[in-house]
Formats: C-alpha cells, structure tokens, sequence
C-alpha cells in the first residue's frame, strides 16, 4: 500500500506529537508534582494532608500515561534519540523513576499504620517524590540547550564524554529552578482549585509567590539563551532521505536557539504562552479565581516546554563535543513506513486515552 505522506511530513508530524506528549505529561503531571512539593507547606495537620493528597489521588495514575506515551513515542519514531539520551542520562533518569515509584508506595502505604511517624516518613517520600523529577526534568532541558557531551562513532553509537556532574552548570541548574517554580505554582493552582480555608489560602500564597518567580525566571533563561552557542544546519540535511546525523554540515552561533523566532514567526506562540499565563495565573490568584489560574497556570507550564523545542528546531538533541553528531529532526527517526502505521494508531488510540482522562477530570470535578 502506497503510504500517502512524505518522509519530512512524518518526521515533522512525528515531532509535533512528541512535542504534545511532553507537553500533556508536563501540564497533567506537572500539578501533581506541584502537589507533592506543596504537601509540607500548605498543610499542617493529618487531616489537612490528607486533603491535599485526596487531590490528586483520582488523577495521578492517568496523568502518567502521558509519561509512557512520550517514552514509547521516543522509542519507537526517535530511535537514535532514545538510545543516545538514555545512555547518557541513565543514572539521573534512574533516579527519576524511583522517585516516582515512590509515589504510589507512598499513597497506599501511608495509611496503613495509624502513626504520626509512620504517615510524617511516607509524606516525606511524597514531598521527594515530586521534587525530584520536577528538578531532573528543567536541568535536563537546559543541559540539552547546552548540548549534551556525545559523539557518534561511523556506526552511530554514542560516546559520552561527562558524567552526570556535567548535568549541574549554572544555566542548566536555572533551568532546574525555573521548572520547580512554574511547577509549584501549577501545584498550587491545583489546590487553591481543590480545598478550601486554610488550606486554599496557604497555597494561593505559594502560587503568588511561585508565579512571580517563574516570570522573572523565564524572562532571566530567555536573555541568557539568546548568549549562548546554539546550532545551525548550513548543508547535508535531507528532510526526506534516510536517518544519517554524520552527513550534515553544522556551524556554532551565539544565539542561534532563538533564529527560529525570526525564521518562523508563528513560533512566537510558545514563549508568549509562557509569559502571559504565569502573569494571568499571578493575577487570578490575587482576585481568587481559582479555576482560571490553573487554566492560566496550565498554559504558562506548556508555553515553557513549547519553547524549548520550537527554539532548537530542527535539532532534537544537540552535542556539545561534535556539532556533525547532533541528532535532528531530519536524521534520527524511525523508516518511514514505521512512522506511519504509529500514525494509524495514534489517530485510533489517542482519542480514546484523552476521553478517558477528560470522564476522570469531569467526574471529580469540584472541591
């Protein structure tokens, strides 16, 4: 059977969708996680603890399919980029996922025994189990900006040069920083929407302070990124050929992550989305609208992580030590005829998970 898309129309099909996965995962996920870091500080009793975690209790689950979505995704069309960033990210991706193993340990071990030590432990793993990956997940974004210390051999294999100290230089960690704060304030957003009194109004205090620091974060990444070293293709990419990253011709720039604004406009979304719902999420947080500043909030989460993508491509995953090794858009994915019997799926499956999340979402609607 003749397959109706190009080559380059699934690759860049392809990498919308991941880019939405990621986004889902990070909005969806990103208010439990905000949760779990929010638990000591916004809740001072059992009772009220456990308020905050019944939150989130109905959702979780569902929210980390997008998780797996995004990781299957980039298995099965990104091949080369799965094998190159697993390999060297393994050991702070490890500790991501204890930390969210943590999670479910810890909803249903917590009340198991009816002790203030006990149930203060797994609060604990609960608190950790959101910071942690909120923290790996923004270091891990501003040290791909960077560009990540691989080269790749004549048969595509990956040598990293670095191990995960190299994670924590100054930018990637005000990455870090930046995702912990819009987090926090999507958290809160959350449960401002979810409880009530004392609860509500300790963590409508948190997502003030939370977005402010978002804004004045993304506005301080923004300025640094348009210094740094960024990539540009200048020859030997073939959008429709095969997946070959040692054939491209690759020059260093200053600012070269933010030419694609220029080049492409309607890039401009993405950042916009980014500032505007962090300082709508501030405002509706002052004036107690509390569904629309997790709407807001939810927005400025997804313009944050659009922007990082829209801002290096056609570069996926760009390589400090060889500029030639960066993997892209056009030289990483799967043959073609794989990216579109995924498609096929996709267009079958993906209704059916967002339905299913939206019967969830509209079932436990309400404080």
């Amino acid at each position: 059977m003749p397959i109706p898309l190009s080559y380059e129309d699934l690759r860049l099909i392809w990498w919308a969708l991941l880019g939405v996965l990621l986004i889902g995962f990070a909005v969806t996920e990103g208010f439990d996680f905000g949760t779990a870091i929010l638990l000591p500080f916004v809740a001072r009793s059992h009772a009220e603890r456990r308020a905050v975690i019944e939150t989130a209790g109905p959702s979780w689950e569902g929210n980390q399919v997008w998780f797996v979505l995004g990781g299957g995704a980039m298995f099965a069309a990104w091949p080369q980029v799965y094998a190159t960033a697993f390999s060297g990210f393994y050991d702070v991706l490890l500790l991501v996922l204890l930390a969210l193993i943590l999670r479910p340990i810890g909803f249903k071990f917590r009340r198991r025994i009816e002790h203030t030590a006990w149930r203060g432990w797994w609060d604990g793993m609960l608190f950790v189990s959101g910071l942690i990956p909120t923290l790996v997940f923004g270091i891990a974004v501003g040290t791909v900006l960077l560009g990540a210390p691989f080269r790749l051999d004549a048969t595509m294999r990956p040598t990293y040069e670095s191990g995960p100290g190299g994670l924590l230089q100054p930018f990637a960690l005000l990455c870090g920083s930046l995702s912990l704060a819009m987090l926090v304030m999507h958290g809160a957003a959350w449960i401002v929407a979810k409880t009530e009194d004392r609860i509500a109004d300790r963590a409508r205090g948190w997502g003030m302070g939370a977005s402010a620091l978002t804004l004045i974060l993304l506005a301080v990444a923004w300025v640094w990124t348009a210094a740094l070293p960024g990539l540009r293709i200048v020859g030997g990419a073939d959008p429709n050929g095969p997946s070959n990253p040692l054939t491209k011709v690759v020059v260093v720039e200053t600012g070269a992550w933010l030419a694609n604004y220029a080049d492409h406009p309607w890039f401009a979304i993405a950042p916009a989305a980014g500032f505007v719902g962090a300082a709508i999420a501030l405002l509706c947080f002052n004036l107690r609208l509390e569904r629309l500043a997790l709407v807001f909030s939810g927005m400025g989460v997804g313009g944050v992580v659009a922007m990082a993508g829209v801002g290096m491509f056609p570069f996926v995953l760009p390589s400090s030590l060889d500029p030639r090794s960066s993997l892209t858009v056009w030289d990483a994915s799967a043959s073609r005829p794989t990216l579109f019997v995924m498609l096929i799926a996709v267009v079958v499956f993906m209704p059916l998970i967002i339905a299913y999340n939206g019967r969830v979402y509209r079932a436990m609607r309400g404080r």
